[in-house]
């Protein structure tokens, strides 16, 4: 009983990726070593951050939190995906998938709002770098960063519980790998409008509003990186941020290609694709970017090799 609502659905089919039966096996290995790389990859950055002396500043903070939402989303997606790829579909409580819809609407805003006061950070770092210590103290990014959860975790919840309270009556198939919104809604019996109504309302403080403020800072640090005199002071006040705006442009990018483009024209096939990119995919490139791009990370893992070198000896 969910709201005083009885729901006729007890469990759940994920067809999962049906139309690549000849292929699942491939898929669901490359997925899993996906997945192992993307476990591995945010836990180091984690590690490094919590242990690295070079790496003790509010950036580097924020980079270790936005590391744990990624292992929380592909977690929250991934294990029972492989699940549903290798048995080619799987059934699950309407409770677990709940819970799947609920955890995943978390870190994906969570992650929104992390790379907004990440944005924050940069503005701060290079257009007032005289006023950073100051400001961006320790206490602000402890505040900042319980403010984001807290947000995250009440907003969703009173999204799912307006969603619980709708009647669900089947089928009950969902054509994808995971509970996300829409599939959800296709098994609602009742009027769904002010489920509808109250997203595209959501949308505007957990999307809308974070990319405004994001796209406003990068203008602003562009200006301030522009009026560099010398060659040198704009390359390394642009390597301060090129990693966020890396992933910041993929993490928008692949969002808004499958939730703010029309979907008449997607196949379920092209659907499932972006869907992939956004709680697969991404959770991976954002270690791999940062410890591509980022000069201290690079330093912080080779002394991390060298102690684990000189305590084998």
């Amino acid at each position: 009983m969910y709201g005083g609502n009885i729901t006729a659905i007890a469990e759940i089919f994920l067809l999962g990726f049906q139309n690549y039966r000849g292929i699942n096996v491939l898929i669901f290995f490359m997925l899993l070593v996906i997945y192992s790389l993307t476990i591995c990859g945010n836990f180091l950055i984690i590690i490094l951050v919590s242990f690295s002396k070079n790496l003790q500043s509010p950036m580097y903070y924020f980079l270790s939190q936005l590391a744990m939402t990624d292992v929380m989303l592909t977690t929250n997606i991934s294990p029972n995906m492989l699940n549903i790829i290798i048995n080619q579909g799987a059934a699950m409580s309407f409770e677990g998938c709940i819970a799947q819809f609920y955890f995943f609407g978390v870190t994906e805003s969570s992650e929104c709002l992390l790379l907004t006061v990440m944005s924050y950070d940069r503005y701060l770092a290079i257009c007032n770098p005289l006023l950073y210590s100051s400001i961006m103290h320790h206490m602000l990014c402890l505040k900042l960063i319980l403010i984001s959860w807290v947000i995250c975790f009440s907003v969703i919840l009173i999204h799912t519980i307006t969603i619980c309270k709708m009647e669900f009556c089947g089928p009950n198939v969902i054509d994808h790998f995971f509970c996300d919104l829409t599939p959800l809604l296709d098994l609602i019996c009742s009027d769904t409008s002010l489920v509808r109504t109250e997203v595209t309302i959501l949308c505007i403080p957990m999307l809308i509003l974070p990319l405004i403020f994001v796209t406003v800072s990068y203008v602003c640090i562009v200006r301030a990186i522009l009026r560099i005199q010398s060659n040198t002071g704009r390359k390394k006040a642009f390597s301060t941020c090129s990693s966020h705006l890396c992933v910041v442009s993929i993490y928008y990018g692949t969002l808004f290609s499958i939730y703010a483009l029309p979907s008449g024209g997607q196949s379920l096939s092209v659907s499932k694709i972006l869907s992939l990119l956004y709680t697969v995919v991404t959770p991976l490139l954002n270690p791999i970017i940062y410890s591509l791009r980022n000069k201290d990370i690079k330093k912080a893992m080779g002394k991390m090799n060298k102690m684990n070198n000189s305590h084998t000896l």
